[in-house]
């Protein structure tokens, strides 16, 4: 099978679920896309998101413990697996492969 690339938003999920740590949860992985970003993301793109990484085995997810104040439910904490972090590192290896490859002109401004 050949490598597999993270599609853009994928990839955000992903990084943020890194630069969150211990401390990724639904609504914290949202929060920290919104903030980082200034891009609005949906609950559901997010949770569809979260759930196609963790079937793939990109991340795994725990439960914590249960609170009054969620009304019992206890958040869901995700974390990257071995293989997240492959796939993590082979995406960026292929975009900063492509973006080496852009001749210098391609991106010369004064050109257009």
């Amino acid at each position: 099978m050949g490598k597999y690339y993270l599609g853009e938003f994928e990839e955000v999920v992903m990084l943020t679920v890194g630069v969150l740590y211990n401390e990724a949860y639904g609504v914290s992985i949202k929060k920290e896309i919104e903030d980082r970003l200034e891009r609005k993301v949906s609950v559901g793109a997010l949770q569809s998101a979260l759930k196609r990484l963790e079937q793939k085995g990109y991340l795994s997810s725990r439960e914590g413990e249960s609170n009054a104040k969620r009304g019992g439910r206890p958040k869901r904490f995700f974390t990257i697996t071995a293989s997240g972090k492959q796939v993590i590192e082979d995406t960026r290896e292929m975009r900063n492969q492509l973006y080496e490859a852009i001749p210098k002109i391609a991106l010369d401004l004064k050109m257009i």
